[in-house]
């Protein structure tokens, strides 16, 4: 095992050292190339959210897609990720995860954009995503079936683990509950509710993450505010940390930066392509108002939530910090293997019994509507390699799989389990982030008509023959989202009452 161990960190340090710096310069551009998309068109948010899929019946409101994909993002990335990242590569990493989780906003609107561009209608449902994009985008088809692949691959194999391996953690912590115990729970309960489908998928999302995130953001700030006087102290750590200025820490700034973003990237996969399958589910008027949705969830995950987390653990000192090369530079918390557990012990330094149990149980929620957000990825990708019935019994045997592997990973060792998930992370990452550097342009006009439309007191509707974009199949057929009608519906009445108004 141990060898098997170390084959896997080589490889892992061979995919993600470069890549933190691809991420952040993938970032980077789109942030100038659309004029910092993220931040300046925030404020259309609340009125595209409110905009309903009524009357589509292949599609879900933005509401609903925004809610499947933190379904996805706020999860154990969030909780046990957080910890994971400073406890190699210290304090500094919670810099490096913000600046990531900013940056990313714009890498989200890109990709997410261009999921809707591209999307089809399959089965009577939208289907869009990573491969669909590369496909229509970039006219490359054998990597389009590549990245289908890998993430079939990501979310059916390596990344399940992970969410179950946590569940299990947190629960034999908090209630002493056998690691098998739980992780058998969770397959057969998983395995219940994926027969349901794509609807009753954003049903069970759109019910419980708003809750369990708003929860575990309560008791954080909560533990903040009693520990106010430390926030200086933690915010200077933080910054000399992550600059190469900390006595301490100075030394392994290269590390702080390739883990910061690593986690970030792992908690709110910016660039990976996860929430380009939800984002293609959605029936709006125009792809760049799903973009802005999906830039916001970067936010809520990584700005608020990984932020609100790595805060919280370092205030209570509930962390250890152990180089690649196994150098101890801060032990607070011996014998303790870092995840999820620093988490428990810091909410339980002011909640004490109560902070680890309801980790345990918002873990729960968190990790088990991320499954459930992994299954639908996966079909989504496995919809864009098989039609018909080879769909239908790929499907199932997806879905199978996942149920084994739910279990397995319960009890197999976490070293293991973060590795090999990382390893699917970042393979898919470097695929979709290459391509999306060669599609910025087309997400530039993309955007610069939705800004024209705006500008001019419209509601945006998009029309890629007008855009010379080929390919929008979902978008110019007899059957476009149901939301174009809307908006060409609010359009005219718009102008009606100017016309009205110019003669009075």
């Amino acid at each position: 095992m141990d060898d098997l161990l170390e084959v896997i960190g080589t490889i892992n340090t061979g995919i993600w050292n470069p890549m933190a710096y691809m991420a952040l310069g993938l970032g980077l551009l789109y942030t100038i190339w659309t004029g910092a998309v993220q931040i300046r068109r925030l404020p259309d948010l609340v009125k595209i959210l409110k905009e309903s899929s009524a009357g589509d019946e292949g599609g879900i409101s933005s509401f609903q897609a925004l809610a499947l994909t933190l379904s996805s993002r706020v999860g154990v990335g969030n909780i046990a990720g957080v910890a994971t990242a400073i406890a190699v590569a210290g304090p500094g990493a919670l810099f490096w995860m913000i600046v990531m989780g900013i940056l990313g906003g714009a890498t989200a609107f890109a990709e997410s954009t261009l999921a809707q561009v591209f999307k089809r209608r399959i089965d009577g449902e939208y289907r869009g995503g990573i491969p669909y994009y590369i496909e229509r985008g970039l006219g490359q088809k054998w990597l389009a079936v590549i990245a289908a692949a890998a993430t079939v691959i990501l979310y059916a194999i390596l990344a399940p683990g992970v969410q179950s391996f946590n569940i299990a953690n947190s629960a034999n912590v908090a209630f002493g509950t056998p690691e098998w115990v739980t992780g058998l729970i969770v397959a057969v309960v998983f395995g219940i509710i994926v027969i349901g489908g794509t609807k009753r998928i954003t049903a069970v999302a759109d019910k419980a993450v708003p809750f369990m995130a708003a929860g575990y953001i309560l008791l954080a700030i909560v533990v903040i505010v009693v520990n106010l006087d430390k926030v200086p102290a933690v915010i200077a750590l933080v910054f000399s940390s992550a600059f190469g200025v900390h006595e301490v820490f100075g030394g392994i700034v290269g590390a702080a930066v390739a883990w910061g973003v690593r986690r970030a990237v792992f908690s709110n996969v910016a660039g990976v392509g996860e929430g380009t399958y939800a984002s293609a589910a959605a029936s709006v008027s125009h792809p760049a108002k799903q973009g802005i949705v999906q830039a916001f969830s970067i936010y809520v995950d990584t700005v608020l939530v990984c932020s609100a987390t790595g805060i919280m653990i370092l205030m209570t000192d509930s962390y250890n910090v152990v180089t690649e090369a196994g150098q101890t530079l801060v032990e607070n918390m011996p014998g303790i293997e870092p995840g999820t557990e620093n988490t428990q012990v810091a909410l339980d330094s002011v909640f004490p019994g109560f902070g680890s149990v309801f980790v345990a149980l918002a873990l729960f929620l968190f990790a088990f509507t991320t499954l459930i957000a992994f299954n639908y990825i996966s079909t989504s990708a496995a919809a864009y390699l098989f039609k018909g019935t080879a769909l239908r019994i790929v499907t199932r045997i997806l879905q199978v799989l996942m149920v084994v592997i739910a279990f397995l990973s319960a009890i197999l060792p976490a070293d293991l389990i973060w590795g090999i998930g990382d390893i699917g992370y970042g393979s898919l990452g470097w695929i979709n982030m290459v391509c999306l550097v060669f599609l910025a342009p087309l997400v530039a006009k993309v955007l610069r008509d939705y800004t024209a439309q705006k500008k001019a007191g419209l509601d945006p509707v998009f029309d890629p023959i007008k855009l010379g974009i080929r390919g929008a199949d979902a978008w110019t057929g007899e059957n476009p989202p149901a939301a174009v009608a809307v908006a060409r519906a609010n359009n005219e009445e718009l102008a009606g009452r100017e016309a009205d108004a110019r003669q009075r």
